[in-house]
């Protein structure tokens, strides 16, 4: 049973960590709403904003400036934790190869396996909790911002709702956090 339990954990979190990679460095956290009344479809990431033409399929993407330049909190924000969950996602997976009873790594030992399993499920739970802290703040900003234009009756021509980016982080994250309950709860 433990065997079963730490292969599917590590397959959860393999996936997780692939979504949280993934949403990192993909550019449509934010997506125009008005698909009827564009002719263009325009993304916007955290790392540049780019907008497809309909009629050709002709795609555009223009980079943010400098890393360094002064930028929005939540890009910056969600910048950070998102980084920083991957790391600790990609530190797990590491530990918990090493620690899966199938790979002969210090099987003489396997309370030390155990223990690295264990560690690995606390890693992944503290990336998962900062991917989705990244995540959600994205995303309640865009909604703010929204619910902001709305409430003062300013329509700029586009709104924007939330990318598959942005759900995908969420995913990740809540893939992660799973995997991470299988591994610190359910393993002993």
């Amino acid at each position: 049973m433990g065997a079963a339990l730490q292969v599917t954990a590590f397959g959860l979190a393999l996936l997780s960590t692939l979504f949280l990679l993934l949403a990192t460095s993909t550019d449509c956290w934010m997506v125009n709403a008005d698909d009827s009344l564009e002719i263009s479809h325009k993304c916007r990431g955290l790392w540049r904003e780019c907008v497809t033409n309909m009629q050709d399929g002709v795609r555009t993407c223009d980079q943010y400036d400098s890393i360094l330049a002064d930028h929005p909190v939540k890009i910056v924000v969600t910048r950070t934790l998102m980084i920083t969950a991957d790391l600790l996602a990609g530190l797990a997976l590491a530990a918990l190869v090493l620690g899966l009873d199938c790979i002969t790594f210090l099987k003489e030992d396997p309370c030390v396996k155990l223990k690295m399993c264990y560690g690995a499920g606390v890693i992944l739970g503290a990336g998962s909790i900062l991917g989705l802290t990244g995540s959600v703040w994205y995303a309640v900003d865009v909604y703010v911002e929204r619910a902001m234009l709305v409430s003062h009756n300013i329509f700029l021509g586009v709104h924007y709702d939330f990318g598959w980016s942005c759900w995908l982080g969420m995913a990740g994250s809540t893939g992660c956090l799973v995997a991470s309950v299988l591994l610190t709860c359910c393993l002993y």
